[in-house]
């Protein structure tokens, strides 16, 4: 069983509940507070991400939409080919820090 950033025992992973009582728990904020502040930043990103924005926050990554053409793919059940439309998707590149501490070289 793995420690969480306070030193519990936890699952591994860490979801949206997970993240909001361990924000409750560390800053002493009670669980409706601590929803709210989740969940204000996870608008924020959501609504920057959906105007093409990008959301950088140094030491962990940045998130950017990445466009992409239409192109003609293949279903895989039948081989048929099929007309895949242009799509717009949300792209994640990790960061220095985050890459360095997660390889353990920090």
């Amino acid at each position: 069983m793995e420690m969480d950033v306070m030193g519990n025992h936890k699952e591994a992973g860490m979801n949206k509940s997970g993240l909001i009582e361990a924000l409750s728990r560390k800053e002493n904020l009670t669980e409706k507070m601590a929803i709210d502040v989740v969940n204000l930043v996870f608008k924020g990103f959501t609504d920057e991400l959906g105007e093409n924005g990008r959301i950088e926050i140094r030491g962990f990554g940045s998130f950017v939409v990445r466009k992409y053409d239409a192109y003609t793919g293949r279903n895989p059940k039948t081989g048929k080919s099929i007309k895949v439309s242009p799509k717009k998707l949300p792209f994640f590149k990790v960061g220095k820090e985050l890459k360095e501490r997660v390889d353990g070289k920090r």
